[in-house]
């Protein structure tokens, strides 16, 4: 029986995990540097200890309502395959451990939230977990975009 380790945490009245190999750091919100003809949902780029990523604002990307930033407020720095990204969340409550058998399928009752954005979802005792699918959050389109983002605007940055 396989365990997993999630990273629990709130976009508005969600609850999501994203496993905790694929989390690099978990920051406070920081300057964002805007970058101007970029999608509403990316805030701009920051510079963590001369890495430049890219910030994506996961509630403008799921389309729920805005909210400041506050003391709650995370930036999850996430490993995609060549480069680092970050989602900026709620909050971060917890890690928790889910049994595999304990992960199902998206329900085709979850009408609240976009399923194409998630791999599942964690049943922990009577709550649900959705599972984000980090290939899903960009597009490859929109992942092209970011990397030119890095790369026109690195030197900038760290300069």
């Amino acid at each position: 029986m396989a365990i997993q380790q999630l990273v629990k945490f709130h976009i508005a009245d969600e609850a999501f995990g994203i496993g905790i190999k694929d989390i690099f750091q978990i920051i406070r919100p920081q300057e964002v540097f805007k970058v101007p003809n970029t999608p509403p949902y990316i805030e701009g780029l920051i510079n963590l200890r001369g890495k430049v990523m890219t910030v994506v604002n996961l509630r403008k990307r799921f389309n729920l309502p805005e909210k400041e930033n506050d003391n709650d407020t995370k930036i999850l720095i996430i490993r995609m395959d060549d480069y680092l990204l970050g989602f900026t969340v709620d909050n971060v409550s917890e890690i928790v451990r889910v049994q595999d058998e304990e992960i199902v399928e998206t329900p085709p009752a979850l009408t609240s939230f976009d399923r194409r954005f998630l791999t599942g979802v964690a049943k922990v005792g009577e709550k649900l977990i959705l599972l984000l699918d980090l290939e899903k959050i960009l597009t490859p389109d929109e992942e092209s975009q970011v990397k030119e983002l890095l790369e026109e605007n690195e030197a900038k940055i760290i300069g």
